[in-house]
């Protein structure tokens, strides 16, 4: 199958002309695929994997996103295409921007995405670095999302599988970034691309979706940042209801997220869930489910793709990178600051989260979810 016979591909795959596109090959089916396609459009493709973990580290991350098998198995893709193939050292870099700030994040009493700070700091940010010295003109990812380039600038837009979309976590991309990436894979279904994969022989066609944090061991995060960040490092203190009520002694902060359950204080006549946590005291703040429930939150560090929004507008928005979204209206507050009200009541709306906000299959723009300011500011 050639990319031109696949007539949800987008325009650029069959006029590449020879141009230079740097693909991130994850070692995945999406990527490898999207490394054909490009292939087959004419571009001159050069593979990259990004090396992200230390020595010490690669016997938990053996199977991981960029671990040792990731690079094998992007490597024989890359002889199987006869391109180009490098391997970049980002270990450092991976350590101070993305697992330092996950853990940064849980201290502060916050939930992160730590793949929205690796997409836009690494995949986009270094990644591109790269490509410059290469001579590339683009950077190309599997990601399945639709970025639509026009003489104005670039459009982040979903892809065309649902089930799979992530334009949610290209959202804090900028504009310039967004304007030299390809996503030859946002008109396809997954089933479509391991089709292709299995037609070229590919040995990834049938490799298993990562569905973890790369650099969190079965999925396990409290053991891992016991382990980061020392277990005498942890912010201890009180576990508290809603009226203020003291119930109990916690280990940590960072052992907590909104909306969780487990680990609580029992003898409550109905369940009890985290719905905050004060990290300026060191409180995990318990109620029930119904306390839970959010008509209305903030966001900060809003990023609008290049286009700030002038007044309210109508809006779906996600607050979590699972959730199907919602209808609500999007109330700029100043540059980087926004409210959301909600059109129907939402649950476990959770600080540290990213708020990514649609209009049709576009993406409008989004920010972080954050606790209000107090009046003291």
């Amino acid at each position: 199958m050639h990319a031109s016979q696949n007539s949800k591909a987008p325009s650029y795959l069959g006029v590449g002309g020879g141009k230079r596109v740097l693909v991130g090959m994850s070692g995945g089916v999406d990527s490898s695929v999207a490394a054909y396609l490009l292939r087959e459009g004419g571009w001159d493709v050069i593979g990259v994997t990004m090396k992200v973990w230390p020595q010490d580290c690669l016997s938990r991350t053996e199977d991981k996103c960029c671990g040792p098998q990731a690079v094998a198995d992007a490597r024989r893709v890359a002889h199987v295409l006869d391109i180009p193939h490098y391997v970049v050292d980002e270990a450092m870099d991976f350590e101070r921007l993305v697992i330092d700030y996950f853990s940064r994040e849980y201290r502060a009493g916050r939930t992160p995405n730590p793949c929205i700070i690796c997409n836009e700091k690494l995949k986009f940010g270094n990644l591109w670095e790269k490509a410059k010295f290469l001579d590339a003109d683009y950077v190309a990812t599997g990601h399945y999302a639709t970025i639509r380039h026009t003489e104005t600038g670039a459009i982040l837009c979903k892809g065309t599988d649902l089930s799979k979309d992530q334009s949610y976590f290209l959202f804090s991309l900028s504009q310039e970034q967004l304007t030299r990436v390809l996503t030859p894979l946002g008109g396809m279904t997954k089933p479509e691309v391991r089709d292709i994969a299995r037609q070229l022989g590919m040995q990834v066609a049938d490799k298993k979706d990562s569905q973890e944090i790369c650099f969190i061991p079965n999925n396990d995060y409290k053991t891992f940042l016991q382990s980061h960040l020392g277990k005498k490092e942890l912010r201890t203190g009180g576990i508290y209801n809603t009226s203020g009520k003291y119930l109990g002694p916690h280990d940590g902060i960072e052992m907590y997220t909104v909306g969780q359950r487990k680990g609580l204080p029992g003898g409550s006549p109905q369940p009890l869930y985290v719905v905050d946590i004060d990290p300026a005291h060191s409180r995990v703040i318990v109620g029930f489910e119904t306390e839970l429930i959010r008509e209305e939150f903030e966001v900060e560090g809003m990023n609008w793709l290049g286009v700030p929004l002038e007044g309210s507008i109508e809006v779906s928005v996600k607050i979590r990178s699972t959730h199907r979204g919602t209808l609500a209206v999007l109330h700029p507050m100043d540059g980087k600051r926004a409210l959301v009200r909600l059109q129907e009541p939402q649950r476990a709306i959770a600080p540290g989260q990213a708020a990514v906000f649609y209009h049709h299959d576009q993406v409008r723009g989004g920010g972080w979810i954050c606790r209000k300011k107090t009046s003291a500011g």
